[in-house]
């Protein structure tokens, strides 16, 4: 499924086909990723929103190339910025990772090293990517600090992980991530451990330094009203594929694949206290031994059986849409 961009004059910065990824430790191959394809321009945000399980994590981390690799068999191409990254090697994926592409996690506690504090760890990244002494590291470090808005900056310099709040770890998380200026940023659900409040400073932070210094980004989320406050376009994907994409505004209003619908309708926002939730009913494949045809079949009170006899190949419809669905054209899901 080879997503159409919103912004097509400019040329791809990322541009992923027929990605795949299997975990080969276990007793069976898990195949986690199966047959992605997507393009982004600099200057897009991208939200890709499904289950847990869905591939998501799994795709970023692909992208960043930090996926066991004794483990784990990737195939496909990967493009980003100019760069083949699944050729590269020793140095040069050590160049490639913070220096173009850089990753916000989900924990940043598990992220930094507790033994270093966070200063020193901006300034190893700076120093490794820019080529610059100590001082000048340290100066780009309280620079950056200071960009997201952490307050007393140049005394957090010397602070380890612990003595941070979560919402000012995660500010040093994105400080680290942006240090080198990359050129795509990766944010695997950057608010998930936040309170309410935090996370929507983060957001709006994010979004902010996303326009300032004209970055890419790929934001993967739970959080549907998440994806529509920060994404130009969204993904949704499930069992490892990529199910429907298409700009916010037009996948929120207007669905047009079943389990898109289903995670709309999951929504707790909006609804009375004496109204049911629509969950989507069982659960989702075994990632080891997928089902023929569509994974979502098994789920999906819609399917008939053209959608079990194999995978639907992606479908564009107007308005720049994608879908994997034999039934988007015919179906309503509500």
């Amino acid at each position: 499924m080879t997503m159409p961009s919103v912004n097509g004059e400019q040329p791809a910065l990322v541009s992923v086909r027929n990605l795949s990824v299997a975990f080969t430790g276990g007793a069976r191959p898990v195949h986690a990723v199966n047959g992605v394809d997507f393009d982004l321009a600099p200057g897009e945000v991208l939200g890709v929103i499904g289950e847990s399980g869905s591939g998501k994590s799994v795709t970023l981390r692909a992208l960043l190339r930090i996926l066991p690799p004794r483990r784990t068999r990737i195939g496909g191409s990967l493009r980003i910025a100019g760069k083949d990254v699944l050729a590269l090697q020793g140095r040069a994926l050590e160049d490639y990772r913070g220096g173009v592409a850089s990753m916000i996690f989900q924990e940043p506690m598990l992220a930094f090293d507790p033994v270093f504090s966070i200063g020193d760890q901006i300034a190893e990244s700076v120093m490794r990517h820019r080529r610059v002494g100590k001082a000048q590291a340290k100066q780009r470090a309280l620079e950056m600090l200071e960009l997201v808005q952490i307050p007393n900056a140049k005394r957090r310099l010397d602070a380890y992980p612990h003595e941070m709040s979560g919402g000012m770890r995660q500010r040093a998380m994105i400080a680290l991530a942006l240090a080198c200026a990359p050129k795509l940023l990766l944010a695997d659900e950057p608010t998930t451990a936040l309170d309410a409040t935090v996370q929507i400073q983060i957001l709006l932070l994010l979004r902010e330094l996303q326009r300032e210094l004209g970055m890419a980004v790929i934001f993967i989320t739970h959080d549907v009203g998440v994806a529509c406050e920060v994404a130009d376009r969204v993904a949704v994907m499930y069992a490892g594929r990529l199910v429907e994409s298409g700009s916010v505004a037009a996948v929120m209003q207007d669905p047009k694949h079943p389990y898109t619908s289903g995670l709309l309708s999951s929504i707790v926002h909006g609804q009375t206290r004496d109204q049911r939730i629509e969950a989507i009913p069982g659960a989702p494949p075994d990632l080891a031994d997928l089902p023929a045809g569509c994974s979502f079949a098994p789920r999906c009170r819609f399917a008939v059986d053209a959608c079990r006899a194999e995978v639907p190949a992606a479908r564009e419809l107007a308005g720049a849409r994608l879908v994997r669905c034999v039934l988007a054209d015919e179906a309503e899901w509500d």
